[in-house]
């Protein structure tokens, strides 16, 4: 009788898609993450009203999304803050929405909104949609920025600018995060500036009161005194 050549046992290491979609599937586990998605960090009873739902409810969605690493807590005193686990999951979120459905606009107010995001928002701790887009665009037809490995590196010239609109480049180098990288945009479907420089930029524009967060969601707007000051340090005209 011939022998069998055994065959040995391949084991392979894979991402466990379903299970972040399983988490996903639920509408107000998404209108949490979503809500969370511009760094902030939300009471448990926020992201109830988030996601249009009792507070026992709210619990047990906001537990499910921590024990599924997307979220985390963080303790305030006698309360209890949720924040997104990291930058790794905005930026995961952000690429997912990339082939994602839109979701449908049911009224004037709804589509304001969805607007709102698609001129200027915050993607995590960074600037996104047409307002992001076109400040990237802009450092790099200036060529204060330039494309390098892993993303961008900032010319003598762009430190020079970037240091007048109050970012200290040579600080954020020493961080333990990718410098500049290009983050693609979900509603533009071109990239923005992220990484630490992109969220120096947008800390810097906020403490100048250039833009300003609006109330809810992740949207932010460029007030008179940002029009002023964007056009001078950047020479770019605010995205409408």
């Amino acid at each position: 009788m011939g022998t069998e050549t055994s065959r040995p046992k391949i084991s392979i290491v894979r991402a466990d898609f379903a299970a972040v979609a399983r988490l996903l599937a639920s509408p107000a586990r998404a209108a949490m993450i979503e809500a969370l998605l511009d760094g902030r960090s939300l009471s448990a009873h926020e992201l109830a009203a988030v996601g249009s739902v009792r507070a026992p409810a709210a619990s047990e969605h906001l537990a499910a999304l921590v024990r599924g690493q997307l979220i985390r807590v963080r303790p305030q005193g006698r309360h209890r803050l949720y924040e997104l686990a990291g930058k790794q999951v905005a930026t995961a979120l952000e690429a997912f929405a990339q082939i994602c459905p839109t979701t449908p606009v049911s009224s004037l107010r709804a589509s304001s909104q969805a607007e709102a995001l698609r001129s200027a928002r915050t993607c995590y701790d960074h600037l996104a949609g047409r307002f992001g887009v076109a400040l990237l665009d802009a450092f790099l037809e200036h060529r204060w920025l330039v494309r390098s490995s892993p993303g961008y590196s900032v010319t003598a010239s762009g430190q020079r600018t970037l240091r007048s609109a109050g970012v200290d480049v040579n600080a954020l180098k020493r961080q333990r995060r990718v410098f500049a990288r290009s983050c693609l945009d979900w509603t533009e479907r071109r990239p923005h500036l992220g990484g630490a420089l992109g969220a120096a930029v947008t800390t810097a524009l906020l403490d100048r009161d250039w833009i300003r967060r609006r109330p809810q969601g992740r949207g932010v707007v460029i007030t008179p005194a940002g029009k002023i000051g964007l056009s001078q340090a950047f020479r770019i005209e605010p995205v409408s």
